[in-house]
């Protein structure tokens, strides 16, 4: 595991990402520039993957679950199919995902956790209000909720990451 914090690794990788793409473009406007000149300068970058500074962290290959098309409905969580254990999980996704280990997943992910209101997805179902998902103009059942997404990551072996609802505060 490397051994710094994560904001660390993340500012130097970002720096070493921009250093990169700044001498390249520059590059590029430079020799644009001057035509005259007799030497072409050329930027290289070498990756040795014998040499190891530091492991790589596995959460940077997770993933996220949005309720988008028919990720979550249909895609992971389906009760009425024929290929569905008995909490509504398609095993044939829960195979599938294991066998790729994905460590960590993000629910819920992308636009729709921006009005996402926690409370409508916890509690009995059959309680759980329908509402409209104002990021993708659908309606939401709330039968896959934050119990349903724990129960699915314990399922998998993936460690849940919590999205946080910034967009309307809820």
């Amino acid at each position: 595991m490397f051994s710094g914090d994560r904001r660390q690794f993340l500012r130097q990788a970002g720096t070493a990402s921009l250093a990169c793409s700044a001498n390249l473009m520059l590059g590029r406007f430079l020799s644009a520039q001057a035509k005259s000149s007799s030497t072409e300068q050329i930027s290289r970058v070498f990756v040795d993957s014998r040499r190891t500074i530091a492991p790589l962290d596995r959460n940077l290959f997770g993933s996220f679950l949005e309720h988008l098309g028919r990720a979550i409905y249909e895609g992971i969580y389906d009760p009425g199919s024929k290929l569905s254990d008995s909490n509504g999980f398609r095993t044939d996704v829960l195979a599938e995902i294991k066998r790729l280990g994905v460590p960590i997943v993000r629910y819920p992910g992308g636009n729709f956790v921006s009005g996402y209101n926690w409370l409508d997805g916890v509690g009995p179902k059959q309680d759980r209000p329908r509402v409209l998902d104002k990021a993708w103009n659908s309606m939401n059942s709330n039968q896959f909720g934050t119990n349903e997404f724990m129960a699915w990551c314990k399922a998998v072996g993936t460690e849940p990451l919590m999205g946080l609802n910034l967009g309307t505060g809820t």
